[in-house]
């Protein structure tokens, strides 16, 4: 019997998805603000849910495949993608990594897309954010859902993945089976609330660009709305109310963009494959199914229980995989185990090598 977890890390909410012999048994959510203050929640999570063979931990940007228990300080600051001690406490994936490190429990780190042997060296020059461990989680799902769909093996796979998220918006490219590119909510276009690509001149205008900078600017923000509502910002902006029609354009332009450009650069996908906490709500995916469809047949992944989110889903896939279960065969087809290099390897840009020195310092 293998028994595992998969966590996702998201905006809103930590979600725990429990596998047994590669079948859904039990999800639980936690809400993220909670778990930043009081880490020990999601190990109590873990602990009751047990015993585990193993559990696909909240990675963030990741690491090359590797147990929790032997990540060093320089590396969980760098899977956290923190400069220092106050950033870690605006965001705190590393306070959570922190306690799930002492827990004992048989956490992995997964790598981001990065890593990845399968994306060409060419597609990661000057870039970090390919999709972060979640979304690769998200495309394992959609790898297998699509595989099981239409009864083909995880390698006759082929699909753009576009992550709707509350924050941020997310493309990866799968063909045959593994992720060959990617667009990372802080290089792609607008998400709700994040800003998506920054523009360098604006960079260059604040002259400091914090992690909240990363999840500010987006199409909330633009919209003038008092709360960040989706369903508002959907209904007002299909009314015609200009400033929350413009951030709307925004957005769904933005989203086709890339979709165009992913698909220029890597070719034409079986399908398109929506998922994220924007998916659901109807207008969005409307929208986004009306102008993606001449790329491609726009479906909803709606993986195989609505009690956790996708990535939870996926994280659970492969950790089933990596303990040898059922899913095993997602892992090597991800070619996961052979995921290496660096985050910061292929950044040109002047100062950055002291940048990554002071990053990879232990």
């Amino acid at each position: 019997m293998v028994r595992v977890a998969g966590v996702d890390p998201g905006t809103g909410s930590f979600d725990v998805c429990i596998l047994e012999d590669g079948s859904f048994i039990h999800g639980e959510t936690l809400p993220t603000g909670e778990v930043f203050r009081r880490p020990e929640l999601l190990v109590e999570c873990l602990a009751k849910a047990g015993p585990l063979d193993l559990i696909a931990g909240p990675s963030g940007h990741g690491l090359p495949l590797k147990p929790l228990s032997q990540a060093g300080d320089s590396e969980l600051r760098l899977a956290a993608l923190v400069k220092s001690r106050r950033a870690e406490s605006t965001l705190g994936l590393r306070r959570v990594l922190g306690k799930l490190k002492s827990s004992g429990l048989p956490v992995v780190m997964l790598p981001s897309v990065k890593y990845l042997p399968t994306v060409p060296v060419h597609r990661k020059i000057n870039r970090v954010d390919l999709g972060t461990a979640d979304k690769l989680c998200v495309a394992a799902l959609g790898i297998a859902d699509q595989a099981e769909r239409q009864g083909v093996s995880f390698s006759r796979t082929s699909f753009i993945l576009a992550e709707l998220g509350f924050a941020f918006t997310a493309l990866l490219a799968v063909r045959k089976g593994a992720v060959i590119a990617g667009l990372g909510g802080t290089v792609g276009s607008l998400g709700f609330l994040s800003p998506g690509g920054l523009d360098g001149e604006v960079a260059y205008l604040l002259g400091r660009v914090s992690k909240k900078t990363l999840i500010g600017g987006g199409a909330f923000h633009a919209s003038g709305l008092p709360q960040p509502e989706p369903e508002r910002l959907a209904s007002e902006a299909l009314k015609g109310e200009p400033q929350c029609r413009a951030a709307w354009e925004a957005y769904m332009e933005g989203l086709a963009g890339n979709v165009a450009y992913l698909t220029a650069a890597t070719g034409k996908p079986r399908e398109i494959l929506v998922s994220g906490r924007l998916s659901r709500v109807k207008p969005f995916f409307a929208e986004a199914s009306k102008r993606l469809k001449r790329f491609a047949p726009v479906r909803r992944l709606e993986g195989f229980t609505g009690k956790v989110k996708q990535a939870a889903q996926g994280a659970a896939l492969l950790a089933d995989g990596l303990a040898g279960g059922k899913y095993e065969g997602l892992i090597e087809c991800l070619r996961l185990r052979e995921a290496g290099g660096g985050l910061l390897d292929y950044i040109h840009l002047e100062g950055f090598s002291k940048v990554k020195r002071r990053m990879l310092r232990g």
